[in-house]
């Protein structure tokens, strides 16, 4: 189990950061954990299963299908 809170408001992700990731780029290097893809789905929200930090898409950006 993780020591590790997650932010009191969800990461804001646009169309362009896509493909969503865990860590995050502005993660500090001492929490890092092995990265893994989050899948936004149709609601444009995801967890991560290692941390618990949440995202969520920016309002009026869309996750659209490749």
């Amino acid at each position: 189990m993780s020591n590790l809170k997650s932010p009191s408001a969800p990461v804001e992700l646009g169309a362009m950061d896509l493909p969503a990731h865990c860590p995050n780029d502005a993660m500090p290097v001492w929490s890092s954990h092995p990265r893994v893809f989050l899948d936004m789905g149709t609601n444009g929200h995801a967890k991560c299963p290692y941390c618990g930090t949440e995202y969520q898409m920016r309002p009026g950006e869309a996750v659209h299908a490749h």
